[in-house]
């Protein structure tokens, strides 16, 4: 029962994210091949190569690990086919490390609409990302499962954020038609947003942990 409710969970989470990656991929493919890349966004800048194809790479790579990461912790996979999930499992590190490296690399060389306060917690972001990828391959590695679930489903978190920080505008505007927010991305609702699409959900997250880890330990005890 359990692993079904978990499922259909995952599943109605993939199916909405289908089009926010959709576009992504879309938008990624027109940084690295059109012509004028910055006609089809302002995060691409004319002359800027280099960092249009880091921000590119990131859409791209982090559209498909989006997806990706929801499918990779659903129970049928993880059970019945294990060799596919170690599998995906190496792809999914690769894109995040794509995701990851290509979004710095932009910050680095551009910076982000929002100016400091936008690029500190992005890099923070991204530097998340990579790092919940490599300890999630790590403990697997090490057949260390507990630790691997774990950094796993920081990393499913961090994984979809990009979505999350994208509904979160959604549901504000249509809630306060953007108060707090303007084309600068500088307003008080800008400023809050670079923190909570994604750090709250990580806490949230690590309550939950440590809950299953608890009821753990004492079912151990009590066996």
């Amino acid at each position: 029962m359990r692993n079904a409710v978990v499922s259909a969970l995952l599943l109605f989470l993939a199916l909405n994210l289908l089009w926010f990656v959709a576009h992504a991929l879309q938008l990624g493919s027109n940084g690295l091949f059109a012509d004028r890349p910055e006609d089809f966004s302002r995060v691409f800048i004319d002359g800027a190569s280099l960092a249009n194809a880091g921000i590119a790479v990131h859409m791209m790579a982090g559209a498909l690990l989006t997806l990706g990461a929801p499918l990779q912790a659903l129970p049928i996979v993880r059970n019945r086919w294990p060799n596919l999930h170690r599998k995906n499992g190496y792809v999914l590190f690769v894109l995040a490390m794509m995701t990851g490296i290509g979004g710095l690399s932009y910050i680095i060389l551009q910076g982000t609409i929002g100016g400091w306060w936008m690029s500190f917690w992005f890099a923070t972001y991204g530097s998340l990302l990579m790092w919940s990828a490599v300890n999630t391959v790590r403990f697997a590695i090490a057949r260390d499962l507990d630790r691997h679930f774990a950094w796993a489903t920081r990393l499913i978190v961090l994984a979809v954020g990009s979505w999350i920080f994208r509904m979160h505008y959604v549901l504000w505007f249509i809630l306060t038609d953007g108060l707090g927010s303007n084309e600068g991305l500088t307003g008080v609702f800008d400023r809050v947003q670079v923190v909570a699409f994604f750090l709250p959900y990580l806490l949230i997250a690590e309550l939950l942990l440590r809950r299953r880890a608890a009821a753990s330990t004492e079912a151990e005890v009590k066996g």
